[in-house]
Order: C-alpha cells, then structure tokens, then sequence
C-alpha cells in the first residue's frame, strides 16, 4: 500500500489549482504538476529557489505586497491578481493564501483563458456598437448630402449664369465669385460626408499600392518638414487592388497629414506595404473582415499616441481634438468611408506616449492593372443635339435646363420616367437621356433600359447627389453609362454631357421589355 505521503501527493498533483508551498525566506518547497504549467518553469527550476529568482519582476508586481503581508502578519487571504511573466505576456490567477508552519501555501487557480474570453466577447461587442454607430451616422450624412447637393446644385448653376451676364469689370462678378467659393467649399464638405457613408460614387480601376506611393512621393516632401523623417518600406511582389485612385490617393494623404500633425517637435513616419492572409482567427476578432489576401498598407509614426477615449470616436465625422479652425474632422472619416467602400478595412493601433499605427487592408485581386486611355478634350462645350432631361426636383431641373439651352441643346423636360416615356412617344429625335438616378417608381437607368429598346443608339449620361449604395444597385457603374456627380455647375454639366455625346455608342443588348407607357408610372 502507498504511504500516505505519496498519496497525498498523487491527489495534489492530480488538482487542476497550482498548488506550492514558499518558506518563510520565499523559496520554493514543493509545487504541484498545475503550478508547474502555470508558472512555465520546470520543478528543477523552482524547488530550492527563491520567486525572486525564479521571477525577477515579482516584488514590483502590486499583488506581492499581500504576500508579503500574510508572511509577516500569518494570516489568510484571497486576491484577484494579473501577473506578468517575463516574455511580457500577461496572466489572471484567483490565489487563495494559507499561512502554514514553514512559510505559506498558495492555491493559484489560472483564469487566464476565461479572461481573455471575456475581453475577446467585450472586443467584439465594442466592434458591433461601433459598427453600428457608424453606419447609423452614415445614413444620416448621406441624407443630408442629398438634399444638400441638389440646393447647391441649384445655388451654383445660377451663379454660373448671373456671372455669365455681367461685363468683365462689373462689381457684381466678386460677389458672385464668393458665392462660388463658399458653395464649392460647401460641396468639398458634402463630398467627404458621402465618402464616410460609402455613398460616394468610385471608379475603381486596378492598380499596384506601390506605384501610386511613388507617384505621390515629391507631395510628401512639400507637406513634410525636415524634422520629420519619411521611412518607406516596400513589400515584395505586392498584389493588385481595385480601388478608386483618387479616393486610394485621399487615404494616404490623409493618413500621412494625420501623423505629421500628431508630431509637432517632429519624429518618423513610416509607410509599410506587403501582402497578408487574414485568416479565421483574424476575422473571428475583428468585425467585417472576410478571410482572404489583402494588400496592407501601414502608416506608423512617433508622436503623442491616441488615448482609448479618442479611439473609440476618431472615425465619426466632424470629431476633431486640433484647435477650433485647424480641421474639419473629416480627413479620418473619409478614409474610413473609401476603405470601407473598396471592400477594405482599417484598423488603430496606439498607446498615449507611444506612437500610432494604422493599418489599411484592401483586397487582392487577381487582373491586370488599368491601362488609362488617352483622352482627347472637346474643343467646345456646346452643341446642338437633343436632350431628354429627367429630373423630380423642380429648381434643378429648371437650372440644368437653362443651362443646356444656353450652351446650344434642345431641351425636352420630365419631372418623373412616366413623363419621360410620353416625350419619347413624342420626339422622334433624342440623342441623350440625361436622367436623375433616384426618382420615384422607376430609377433613372431603369428608365434607360426602356427607352434603349427602341432607341439602342441613345447615349445616357445619370446624375445624382444621394447614392446610399444604390448606384451600384441600379446599374449606374455599368460600363454603358456615364455618371454625373451632383452638386452640378455650368462647366462640370457641359464638359460631361459633351464627353457622352462625343463617344463612340457602347453596344447594347436590347432588354426585350415593352417601351409602351404604364400609367402606374406616374
């Protein structure tokens, strides 16, 4: 029969709690197989030796002083405690402290797995709220940028044309050009709230993160000072992305212009680029993300550091912690917008003192890079074709109307597609269907795909100035057609409607729908 020493022994071993047994001058006398496994040192390299020795850091951590207390005072006690080992990675333990004649008997049960659960639960959790958040504010920001658009639509397009009746040296004309420039900075505002709501309308083309960083490269040393040192560190056989170039160029400028702001007496910054797999694990932490092969884009620098407050509001729109008249608060929302609409996502890593990261993934993809076509510009901007437009706000289809006829169209007017049916019923002559994208039961390129079955030579030019990702639900990013992003002006109206005019006619196959007018149409 075993004695009852080795029974003991056997039972301790057997226990799930770390067991161990500390003289009274903090050396090790005995130690269970837990302990073992919690502590990460062998039995050799514990028993005999003291817990400073074996853990140099262990009389600067906070829950040594209640040890230290129940040696001197033996008494008992119980404590909830994170213990830093030396590789720098953390662990939660529930101690229960025993004075025993030799020293002290600590029961240690691991909790470490529970807790970091429970924080991944928390992570996740936080992600969801922002996510929502962000999404709530988006749609926000996207309904007002369509009302918004259209009334500077109407406010800019005027101005267009009351500048356009005054002489050279009238002083009306500097009035106006204020007017301009307030609506233009208006419509620069309205813009960067529908990046951030995913409701901007991209032209994504295939391209090499590395070729536009290049490109941009003499524009980093115009907006960086000499104390401030620019690292690039380029990946190896990166990957191609689909990506609006501008919108990709609008990222990096504002992520280099945020790090330079966040290091005032100057510092580094460094652009890291390479490929990643993000795999279950990494989508299982971080809301969004699908598993795949990104291309990573990382901007680091050396400055202040964002506190977790900060964090949790540095992409809404509109936040800022600059000084009153130093930013909008919308450079790191618009970023958030374009990544998030690329099918990308971004990530902030920062501690106050120590600097920030963030880190931009987009998706690979496997295509050849766009080539850009050359393009010749019109040598005039007026014609003397014939336009349907279609437009369910009064004022600017008023405006957009004037407009054209100035510049030498024919102008036929809708408010609605039903309305726009008849006329074409009516005119046998059309040449472009200039049509608002949203309008009341039928959409601007539905109408297009009507009127396209008895009219296939028709050139369609949409435009619009709320999206809320229905322009790529109703077909506007179709190769076929051109799209005109509101808030229109005299200049950016015509130079488009001359390039769709200009164009050789897209093939197009017919949609065998019945062109005859519906009156549930309105």
């Amino acid at each position: 029969m075993q004695s009852l020493d080795r029974i003991a022994r056997d039972v301790l071993d057997s226990l799930q709690e770390g067991c161990q047994v500390i003289s009274v001058d903090w050396k090790y006398l005995y130690v269970n197989d837990a302990l073992v496994r919690q502590g990460r040192l062998s039995r050799e390299q514990l028993i005999g030796r003291t817990m400073m020795e074996c853990y140099p850091t262990l009389t600067e951590q906070p829950f040594f002083s209640v040890l230290r207390r129940c040696m001197l005072e033996r008494t008992s006690d119980t404590a909830e405690i994170e213990f830093m080992f030396a590789d720098g990675t953390p662990g939660w333990f529930d101690l229960r402290i025993v004075p025993v004649p030799d020293g002290l008997c600590i029961i240690s049960l691991d909790t470490t797995e529970e807790r970091l659960a429970r924080a991944r639960l928390h992570g996740a959790e936080e992600q969801l709220r922002q996510s929502q958040k962000m999404e709530a504010v988006g749609v926000l920001a996207g309904g007002v940028a369509h009302d918004f658009n259209n009334l500077l639509s109407v406010i800019l397009c005027y101005a267009d044309l009351s500048r356009s009746k005054l002489s050279p040296d009238d002083l009306l004309r500097e009035d106006i050009e204020e007017i301009t420039k307030a609506a233009k900075r208006a419509a620069d505002l309205t813009r960067q709230l529908l990046m951030f709501s995913r409701q901007q309308v991209l032209e994504p083309k295939v391209l090499v993160l590395d070729d536009v960083l290049a490109s941009m490269e003499k524009m980093f040393q115009r907006i960086l000072g000499a104390d401030v040192d620019l690292v690039f560190l380029p990946g190896s056989s990166l990957g191609r992305v689909r990506v609006d170039p501008t919108g990709l160029e609008q990222v990096i400028m504002n992520l280099i212009v945020n790090a330079r702001d966040a290091m005032p007496q100057g510092g580094k910054i460094t652009i890291e680029t390479g490929d990643v797999l993000l795999d279950d694990e990494y989508a299982k932490h971080h809301l969004g993300v699908t598993p795949g092969p990104y291309v990573m884009l990382a901007v680091t620098d050396t400055g202040r550091g964002i506190d977790r407050a900060t964090q949790a509001r540095i992409f809404e729109p509109f936040f800022t912690t600059k000084a009153k008249g130093k930013g909008t608060g919308l450079g790191l929302s618009t970023v958030f917008g374009i990544v998030k609409q690329s099918g990308g996502s971004i990530w902030l890593y920062s501690e106050p003192g120590r600097g920030t990261t963030f880190k931009v993934f987009l998706p690979c993809v496997d295509e050849p890079t766009h080539v850009v076509p050359a393009f010749d510009a019109p040598l005039s901007l007026r014609g003397a074709e014939t336009i349907l437009l279609v437009e369910d706000d009064d004022q600017v289809r008023a405006v957009t109307s004037s407009l054209l006829q100035r510049s030498g169209y024919q102008v036929i007017e809708a408010r609605n597609a039903g309305e726009a049916l008849l006329q074409s019923e009516k005119h046998e002559l059309i040449d472009l269907l200039l049509t608002d994208v949203i309008m009341p039961r039928m959409s601007g390129p539905e109408l297009a795909k009507r009127l396209a079955a008895n009219r296939p030579d028709l050139k369609v030019l949409c435009m619009s100035g709320y999206t809320d990702d229905s322009v790529v639900r109703h077909g506007v990013l179709d190769a076929t057609m051109a799209f005109l992003q509101k808030p229109i002006t005299l200049a950016s109206l015509t130079a488009k409607v001359r390039e769709v005019l200009d164009a050789p006619a897209p093939p197009r196959a017919s949609s065998g729908e019945d062109n005859r007018y519906d009156p549930a149409l309105g």
